[in-house]
């Protein structure tokens, strides 16, 4: 089996090839990124190709199956950038993938699709993916999601599988993540559980984490097997205030949700952090996601808790762990994390 992974340097993209490098069945990947990576795996190809401008048909033809994960999150204050990559970028992947001949397309959904929903029972992927309104993020996932639809109806031949994923974190991408949420200011020296004293409680606020290596793992298994369709992947428990304050031995102090937003946007138009206010709205209004279908169809069991992963990504702020791809990378920053302040915080990608 060949598999062409698009987006492969990043957060998930390691993850997956990663389980793809350990499958007997996988006998080549191409790993396909703007920006070409130090990472060397003993089945990986690179290519350079931007899913905006560059042809992407003769990366794909001759593959088994194409794994889209191209997506950006920066810069905040460039919607329309962020829209010709996200969205307008996913669908011309999709097109190539059917164009090439290729027999299946996976691609990186994510729980920010979801319509608002239920915080106290969970929902399967038949919820409706309306996103929230609010958020670019979720705007964008829920438009690729419809536009799937139609793609779907129109290449019926194409098996098409959408991941739909909590929060994803390892500790080898959590200078990525600080990068994209935390911005230059984030101190990750005091990212330790010791010196964490207090945890936000605000009210609706609770999420779904799962670890990137366990999301990489439901992707080759749905390369495997003959599935179509939605899957939700998040671990247990799920998290809101009281649950972080008894993994991290912190107390939860409740703060209005007015008084969170007002300070997430504040600090947002000061560039004191790159994401805006609809970041919050989304994680107030995903509903909680049920795990059984992938758990059951794909056999997925995901090997870190929630209090794993957590612990795990707060390590990896602590020490400053990365791998050598440009999106993980702590040399991305520059020194002292001049690149980022350059960029003026959300305004251009670091």
């Amino acid at each position: 089996m060949r598999v062409v992974v698009v987006g492969a340097t990043g957060n998930v993209g390691t993850s997956v090839l990663r389980s793809l490098e350990n499958e007997d069945r996988v006998e080549s990947v191409l790993g396909v990124a703007r920006r070409l990576p130090g990472l060397r795996m003993e089945k990986v190809e690179w290519a350079a190709a931007d899913i905006v401008e560059d042809d992407l048909v003769p990366l794909f033809r001759g593959a088994d199956a194409v794994v889209l994960l191209a997506w950006l999150i920066q810069p905040s204050r460039d919607l329309n950038k962020l829209w010709m990559v996200n969205v307008e970028g996913s669908m011309r992947a999709a097109r190539a993938v059917a164009e090439a001949g290729v027999p299946a397309l996976l691609y990186a959904s994510s729980v920010g699709a979801y319509s608002p929903g239920p915080k106290d029972r969970a929902v399967d992927e038949s919820w409706p993916t309306g996103g929230v309104p609010t958020s670019y993020y979720a705007r964008q996932k829920a438009e690729v999601e419809r536009r799937l639809d139609r793609f779907e109806s129109e290449n019926p031949e194409v098996r098409v599988v959408r991941m739909r994923q909590g929060l994803t974190f390892k500790k080898e991408a959590a200078e990525g993540v600080r990068r994209l949420f935390g911005g230059p200011l984030f101190p990750g020296t005091l990212a330790r559980p010791g010196f964490i004293n207090f945890v936000p409680e605000i009210r609706g606020l609770r999420s779904q984490v799962v670890h990137s290596l366990d999301v990489g793992e439901a992707y080759r298994l749905a390369l495997l097997n003959e599935v179509r369709g939605a899957f939700n992947l998040a671990t247990d428990p799920v998290l809101d205030a009281q649950e972080i304050g008894r993994i991290l031995d912190a107390r939860p102090v409740q703060v209005p949700v007015q008084l969170a937003r007002a300070g997430a946007r504040l600090s947002w138009q000061l560039r004191l952090q790159p994401v805006p206010e609809g970041w919050l709205d989304l994680a107030l209004n995903v509903p909680v996601m049920d795990t059984a279908r992938a758990r059951q169809e794909l056999g997925w069991a995901p090997r870190y808790g929630a209090g794993e992963t957590l612990l795990d990504v707060l390590e990896g702020l602590r020490t400053g762990a990365g791998l050598d791809t440009p999106p993980l990378s702590k040399q991305t920053s520059g020194p002292f994390r001049i690149r980022e302040f350059i960029t003026g915080v959300g305004r251009r990608e670091p």
